[in-house]
C-alpha cells in the first residue's frame, strides 16, 4: 500500500475505531490522515458510487455534501469532497446568512470551468412567489459565481398547495433560460403528503426529505417513496441519523454501538448504510463541516458490507424504544389542535439542530425568525390537545418551554 493511501476496509475500520463521536468534536485529521486517498481493489483511487437521479438522466454521488457550515473558511473540505467523488453539493440562500453560497463561489472562482461541470449543485429558495424566486436565484448565481444551478429547490415546503401554476411556469422559464436544469423542493413537515402531491403534478424533478431508520418502515413513507419513484422523481434523504429534540441513552443504543464497532464501523455509519440499502434513494445529504466527518461518511459509502437481519432488528428496536424522543414532522396532526398558533414541528427541528447536530447558531437564528408574539406563546399555551394528537406521544408542552428557554 502506497504512502498516503488507505484501503477501503482499513479506512473504515480506522474511523470506526476512533468513533464518530470523537470525530464530531475534532478539528483534526482523523484516522489515517486527512488527505489520504482511498485505494480500491485494483490499486487505483476509488470514489463514492453514483446512482441515477430520478428521470433526469443524471447520475449523482450517493453522498451529498450538506452546506450548512462555514464554507469560506473550510475550502479544503470542498476539495477533498471533490477528490473523493462527493460531487453532489447542497446549500441554500439562507445558510450562514449567504456565506455558504459565497464559499462555494470562492471555490469555483479559483478553478477551471471543468471543475464546475463535475458538481451537481443544489441550492434553495425561501421565497414562494415568482418575483422573489427570481431575485433569490439571481443572487445565488452571483454568490456562487456560476451560470446555472443543477437543481433548484423551494426550501422547506409544508403543503403541496404552496406550489401552483405560477410556480410551474416560473420553473419552465428558468429552465428555458438555462439558469436551472431541474426543479423541486425540500420538506421537513407533512413530508409524505407533500411527496404524494408532487408525484401527481408531473413537473417535479427532485425532492429532499427526512428519511432514516425510524421512517423507512412506516406505511406512509413507503407509499410516498413508491409514488415518487413511479413518477420519476429523484429522492435525496436528509436527517438520516434520526435525531430528535430529546437526548436519550438506552441499553439498545449501547448494544448498537458495540455491535457495529466489532464489524468495523460506527452506529452512525450503520444508520447511513440502512438508508443506502434502499436503492430508490439516490443520495444522502449530510452536514460534513470537517475532514474527519467527511472521511467517516465516505468510508461508509465505499464499504460493501451489508447490514445483517440482526443489525436491522436492533435498529428497529432502538427506533421503537426512543420513538417518544423523535418528531416525525407530522405537523398536520398536532398543529391544527392549536389552531395553527404554534409551528410545533418547526420548533422541534430547531431543538434537534441544537441538541443532535450542535448547530447552535442555526437553531437560535431559526427561532429568532419567529415573531415575538409566537415565541411568547411557547410559555403560555396549553399543549395538552396537541400532545393527545401526537402519534409518538412527545411531551410537546415541556419541549416548547425548553425551546423558549434554550433558544431564546
Amino acid at each position: 500500500m502506497t504512502e498516503g493511501k488507505l484501503s477501503r476496509r482499513a479506512w473504515l475500520k480506522g474511523v470506526g475505531a476512533v468513533g464518530l463521536g470523537s470525530l464530531l468534536l475534532s478539528g483534526g485529521t482523523g484516522a489515517g490522515g486527512a488527505v489520504a486517498a482511498v485505494e480500491g481493489e485494483s490499486g487505483g483511487q476509488e470514489t463514492v458510487p453514483t446512482r441515477p437521479f430520478g428521470k433526469t438522466g443524471v447520475d449523482v454521488s450517493i453522498l451529498s455534501l450538506g452546506g450548512m457550515f462555514d464554507i469560506p473558511s473550510n475550502q479544503l473540505v470542498l476539495k477533498q469532497a471533490l477528490d473523493w467523488g462527493v460531487t453532489y453539493w447542497d446549500t441554500a440562500d439562507c445558510y450562514g446568512g449567504g456565506k455558504s453560497e459565497e464559499g462555494i463561489g470562492k471555490f469555483f472562482s479559483k478553478r477551471t470551468p471543468e471543475v464546475r461541470k463535475k458538481i451537481f449543485l443544489v441550492t434553495k429558495s425561501d421565497a414562494r412567489d415568482p418575483e422573489g424566486m427570481t431575485r433569490l436565484l439571481s443572487r445565488s448565481l452571483e454568490r456562487m459565481r456560476t451560470d446555472y444551478i443543477d437543481l433548484y429547490f423551494i426550501h422547506g415546503l409544508s403543503h403541496i398547495e404552496e406550489l401552483n401554476s405560477e410556480t410551474k411556469k416560473w420553473a419552465q422559464e428558468a429552465k428555458a433560460q438555462g439558469k436551472i436544469k431541474f426543479f423541486g423542493f425540500s420538506t421537513h413537515k407533512n413530508m409524505e403528503a407533500c411527496m404524494l402531491g408532487a408525484a401527481k403534478l408531473g413537473w417535479i424533478d427532485g425532492i429532499m426529505m427526512a428519511y432514516n431508520y425510524r421512517l423507512i418502515h412506516t406505511d406512509e413513507m413507503k407509499e410516498a417513496v413508491k409514488a415518487c419513484v413511479d413518477a420519476g422523481i429523484g429522492l435525496t434523504a436528509m436527517k438520516t441519523q434520526g435525531g430528535g429534540p430529546v437526548l436519550t441513552e438506552s441499553e439498545t443504543e449501547l448494544k448498537l454501538a458495540g455491535r457495529f464497532l466489532k464489524k468495523g464501523f460506527t452506529d452512525k455509519q450503520a444508520k447511513l448504510k440502512a438508508v443506502w440499502e434502499n436503492l430508490q434513494i439516490a443520495s444522502i445529504c449530510s452536514q460534513m463541516p470537517n475532514l474527519t466527518i467527511l472521511m467517516s461518511n465516505v468510508g461508509a459509502a465505499l464499504d460493501k458490507t451489508k447490514l445483517s437481519a440482526g443489525d436491522k432488528v436492533l435498529l428497529e428496536d432502538y427506533a421503537r424504544e426512543t420513538a417518544s424522543t423523535y418528531c416525525a414532522g407530522c405537523g398536520h396532526l398536532c398543529e391544527p389542535a392549536l389552531d395553527g398558533k404554534v409551528p410545533v414541528s418547526d420548533i422541534m427541528r430547531y431543538m434537534m439542530y441544537h441538541r443532535h447536530y450542535s448547530f447552535y447558531d442555526e437553531a437560535r437564528q431559526s427561532m429568532a425568525r419567529l415573531s415575538k408574539e409566537m415565541r411568547d406563546r411557547l410559555q403560555t399555551t396549553d399543549f395538552s390537545c396537541a400532545e393527545w394528537e401526537c402519534p409518538r406521544k412527545l411531551r410537546i408542552g415541556r419541549l416548547m418551554m425548553e425551546a423558549a428557554r434554550v433558544l431564546g
